[in-house]
């Protein structure tokens, strides 16, 4: 049987192609590619011990210890694994860091029982990784970029959402992008969130879009950040403004980090402790502005937020922590976007409602 290899990555995005990564946990929990898993040919010791082999006496003493460790049954556990998952997506691709010996050995051990060819990617994580970051070059990108900004609670996120040529950055760093911005899941490590955003990159730009929409963001979305050379692209793009009125601005917050995240802290946790912890968590958040609020705004938005959860305990009615969301919006939020909207005015194209934003951006955008 031959042992194919494939460079087309673009194929791969575009298919969203299952992967195989035979590289140690270590090295996968430190990045990897959307729809891979990590089924590894050694273990974190194994490829440890490997590696001292290789420095002390080369490459093919290396490679017979090798073989050495990965027989008998925890070869039998692992091809077991491997052969599970082909036979559930035939169309499967393998993968290590270099595409040299650890994914060829498994490719082999693949194709003897599966009777049949299957492909590894030629250069492995680091050729494909590669492709990932040559996206982000403005050279390779063939659509203008558009940013949409607007007030804190202006329903941003789920206006560039509603359309199909758009890139959510929030969804992608499982964050919302402010001090209150954390989930209650992580975020991903950088290595996932570049090649995450890049998928969506090659994807969008393959549709032929002539604009891509991005909520206007700093260049950390939470502990995640764009990478530099297309943050600098995005940043000299035009912006368009959606305007939203201050009472529905509170209410969406309400929604969003009251409702809405209890509900998921709940979900995670016992109902009490999981109150608690969303109760710590809006807290720790608002102890983030501290400095921009002043100690005595500070302790007013500290003693608003724990009154309206006590009332919230015995009553279960929310409505009392609009109070504190109007201050924040009014004494933090706000001032910091207008001072930010001024740097900006020379790059707007368009100012409207969300109805007018909509209309706008659905009758600029074409699909070349």
């Amino acid at each position: 049987m031959n042992l194919n290899t494939t460079n087309n990555f673009k194929k791969i995005v575009l298919d969203e192609t299952p992967l195989i990564d035979v590289r140690a946990p270590i090295e996968f929990e430190k990045g990897a590619f959307k729809n891979a898993i990590n089924l590894p040919i050694m273990s974190d010791e194994e490829r440890h011990i490997i590696g001292i082999k290789y420095k002390k006496s080369g490459n093919e003493e290396a490679t017979k210890l090798g073989y050495e460790l990965v027989k008998g049954l925890n070869k039998d556990q692992k091809l077991q694994a491997w052969i599970d998952f082909y036979l559930e997506y035939p169309e499967t691709i393998i993968y290590c860091f270099r595409g040299g010996q650890r994914s060829r050995i498994s490719q082999e051990w693949i194709q003897e029982i599966l009777g049949r060819d299957i492909q590894r990617i030629d250069g492995g994580f680091k050729a494909f990784r590669n492709y990932m970051i040559e996206s982000f070059n403005p050279t390779n990108q063939n659509f203008q970029p558009i940013r949409l900004g607007g007030k804190t609670g202006s329903g941003k996120t789920p206006l560039v959402n509603s359309f199909d040529f758009s890139i959510d950055l929030e969804g992608i760093a499982n964050h919302r992008g402010s001090s209150f911005g954390q989930h209650i899941t992580p975020q991903p490590n950088q290595i996932n969130f570049e090649n995450n955003l890049a998928y969506k990159l090659i994807q969008k730009q393959d549709k032929g879009y002539s604009h891509i929409v991005f909520e206007d963001e700093g260049r950390h979305v939470g502990r995640c950040f764009i990478p530099k050379e297309f943050n600098a692209h995005c940043d000299k793009s035009p912006l368009v403004v959606v305007h939203v009125p201050f009472e529905k601005r509170a209410v969406n917050i309400l929604n969003e980090y009251v409702v809405s995240s209890q509900k998921d802290y709940i979900n995670t946790y016992e109902e009490e402790l999981g109150l608690n912890k969303w109760n710590e968590y809006i807290i720790t958040s608002i102890n983030k502005a501290k400095k921009r609020l002043g100690d005595l705004r500070h302790q007013q938005m500290i003693d608003s937020v724990q009154t309206a959860f006590n009332h919230q305990l015995t009553t279960n009615d929310v409505s009392l922590h609009l109070d504190w969301i109007e201050s924040f919006l009014k004494d933090y939020y706000d001032p910091m976007y207008e001072y930010q909207l001024n740097q900006n005015k020379k790059d707007i194209m368009f100012n409207g409602t969300t109805k007018e934003v909509i209309d706008y951006l659905n009758d600029l955008v074409t699909i070349r």
